[in-house]
């Protein structure tokens, strides 16, 4: 029996893709969970084989939760879901170490053949991923500011634009205020902004934080 976790914060979403798994899984080997510390703590207690996460949790990000499951369960498969289309956090969290990523607005279809490849044990690449990932690789520069960051400079860069202050984030991180600036100035420095209220307008103008 498959084990698929979905976490979600919000029920109806959570009953939905419960009712879409079942279709295909045996509905008890299909858990849910409502917040980043719930999912954690569940996939603890089980042989968890795939976690459907959303990227938006009220707790803490994703982003942060996929790094903890990558560090305590690398055996469990992540496929990412969110309400932002590929080209703002596919190639992020692919990198993160997800085996693939959807926006919520895809077809039912979709996200029933992305569980299929990544229970066959490949990543799942929709085309429009594919088609940024080759874009990934081109040299000539077009490609937005955020791109030249790196995976934990992303990763602060989106809490910092979120409003959380250094400290905050340190907190979060497990790492020194010290730390946190310096990656601070780094991408200040990268993305060729001055402020915080910079990295905010910024994000929101590229739909990278809500």
């Amino acid at each position: 029996m498959t084990r698929i976790l979905v976490a979600d914060d919000h029920p109806m979403v959570r009953a939905g893709l419960r009712a879409l798994l079942a279709a295909e899984h045996d509905p008890d080997g299909i858990g849910e969970a409502a917040s980043g510390a719930l999912t954690l703590d569940t996939l603890g207690e089980g042989n968890w084989e795939l976690l459907i996460l959303d990227i938006n949790m009220p707790d803490r990000s994703g982003m942060d939760i996929l790094r903890e499951v990558r560090e305590r369960h690398p055996e469990v498969k992540v496929l990412i879901l969110s309400v932002f289309p590929e080209r703002q956090y596919a190639l992020n969290v692919l990198k993160a170490g997800a085996s693939g990523y959807l926006p919520k607005e895809c077809a039912p279809k979709d996200l029933l053949d992305a569980v299929r490849t990544i229970m066959r044990g490949k990543r799942y690449v929709s085309p429009q991923t594919a088609e940024l990932l080759v874009t990934d690789l081109d040299v000539d520069g077009n490609q937005p500011l955020h791109a030249r960051l790196s995976q934990r400079e992303f990763q602060i860069f989106c809490k910092l634009a979120s409003g959380r202050s250094v400290t905050k984030i340190g907190d979060e991180l497990c790492l020194s205020v010290k730390t946190i600036s310096t990656y601070r100035s780094r991408i200040l420095d990268k993305m060729q902004l001055a402020t915080n209220a910079d990295l905010t307008t910024y994000a929101l103008r590229h739909a990278l934080i809500q």
